[in-house]
């Protein structure tokens, strides 16, 4: 499902380059401004739709979302101008914006805090899968020669059809809980029980119901203000990636066929470093570092095309593209498992799970505002301004991880204990980071 998500979403950049913005008929900025301003619905609906998954099951929630979007994003062939096109990438913004924060919080109600991390990978990489998978389709849908029909038209029918035909298979597929899962046994569903009570990120003092005022208690702590500064700053490299990789290899002077299927190999590398990275975060049961780390990657790539001449060095250039794919898609899973796993209560989970993606959301918006046509072929505004984001994120990841790794030690040497999080039954949690036994998952 959010192999489509990404599919759906990513999809412009693909059409742009076959010329939908001259069969359109767009002027000036208004391609910048078509990405600019899907984040806007896609940042304010994250919450509300997020705490309504929480309300009514990612059951019904989920394959509802996608049912819309889907249905949106196969509409776009019919537009003939800008502000129809604007008009339904607003109404696919907004239908899109409750499904990532959604799966997020709805894996955490099925896997343990050491294993939240690689499972989120494994559905949010299909986000890189789906920049490559995007570079083929439109690789061989470019070639179809229909008179009436363009090409970038046929890319929103093929790509829309098969996202309402995915949502309509989900809403048989599905279970709300793993105590409701139609494919686990009696025997199986106890084993999830017990694990819920071992170490979910849930607790027994966690609320099953839906409960308003749990879902903003976490908002009161100071902690809210670095998460806050973290979720709004990593996005962007992600953001630019998504969007605009597309145009950055295009930069290089290839045809409009080689353009998309260039930007496969960087995407499919990207893939493979996010699976490792993710895999080695829960396997050591730690986020902080391993974040950084990502940044640090996609960084590295940022500073290399805003500063060469990649007409004169198209090697190192694209080289660049695989640093920022490897590095700008791994802190949004590393990020999520990270708050999800210090926090127990699941309305709670909810409302902070869609506030930060929310914020995310918004930050695209600091890619897209910068994306001007003004600045090709380099974009060097758009390239520090990503740049800056990831050094900013990376000071206050290190601030938060810091601070949580000082307090567990802390706590170690008050109590007279060595305990790490994962040897502490999440049923002994209570009262959250109020317990005697509570340690931060760092």
């Amino acid at each position: 499902m959010y192999f489509f998500n990404s599919v759906d979403r990513s999809n412009l950049g693909n059409a742009k380059t076959d010329g939908m913005d001259k069969d359109l008929g767009f002027k000036g900025e208004q391609y910048s401004l078509l990405i600019l301003l899907f984040y806007i619905p896609n940042g304010l609906c994250d919450l509300p739709l997020n705490m309504l998954t929480k309300k009514w099951s990612g059951r019904v929630m989920l394959p509802s979302l996608m049912l819309g979007w889907g249905s949106m994003a196969l509409l776009q062939c019919a537009t003939h101008n800008f502000p129809g096109l604007l008009t339904i990438r607003l109404l696919l913004g907004a239908f899109e914006a409750g499904f990532f924060a959604g799966v997020v919080f709805y894996l955490t109600l099925f896997y343990t805090r050491g294993e939240l991390g690689f499972r989120i990978a494994l559905f949010f990489g299909s986000a890189l899968l789906a920049g490559a998978f995007s570079g083929l389709m439109a690789f061989g849908v470019f070639r179809i020669r229909h008179a009436a029909i363009p090409g970038w038209k046929w890319l929103f029918i093929i790509e829309g059809a098969m996202t309402v035909l995915i949502a309509l298979v989900a809403y048989a597929w599905l279970p709300a809980t793993p105590q409701s899962a139609w494919f686990l046994t009696n025997s199986e569903r106890e084993v999830a029980q017990r694990r819920t009570l071992r170490d979910l990120s849930s607790s027994a003092g966690g609320a099953n119901t839906f409960n308003m005022q749990e879902c903003f208690a976490e908002w009161r702590t100071w902690k809210m203000l670095p998460w806050c500064v973290i979720a709004f700053t990593y996005p962007i490299a992600f953001s630019t990636t998504s969007n605009f990789l597309p145009q950055i290899v295009q930069r290089l002077g290839y045809s409009v066929i080689k353009t998309n299927l260039w930007t496969v190999a960087p995407n499919a590398v990207g893939f493979v470093v996010l699976l490792l990275l993710t895999y080695s975060s829960d396997f050591f049961r730690e986020r902080t570092f391993h974040i950084v780390a990502a940044l640090c990657l996609s960084l590295i790539g940022l500073i290399i095309l805003a500063t060469i001449d990649v007409l004169h060095n198209k090697g190192v250039a694209y080289f660049a593209c695989f640093l920022l794919c490897a590095g700008a898609y791994v802190p949004s899973c590393l990020v999520h498992s990270w708050h999800n796993n210090n926090n127990l209560n699941e309305n709670a989970r909810a409302a902070t799970t869609g506030l930060m993606v929310g914020l995310g959301n918004f930050g695209g918006i600091v890619s897209a505002a910068t994306f001007r046509q003004e600045f090709a072929p380099t974009y060097r505004p758009t390239l520090y301004a990503t740049a800056a984001c990831n050094v900013t994120c990376i000071c206050f990841t290190l601030w938060l991880g810091g601070w949580m790794k000082r307090e567990n030690r802390r706590r170690d040497r008050t109590q007279g204990v060595r305990l790490r999080a994962e040897d502490v039954r999440t049923c002994e949690l209570g009262d959250g980071e109020g317990s005697e036994r509570w340690r931060y998952f760092t």
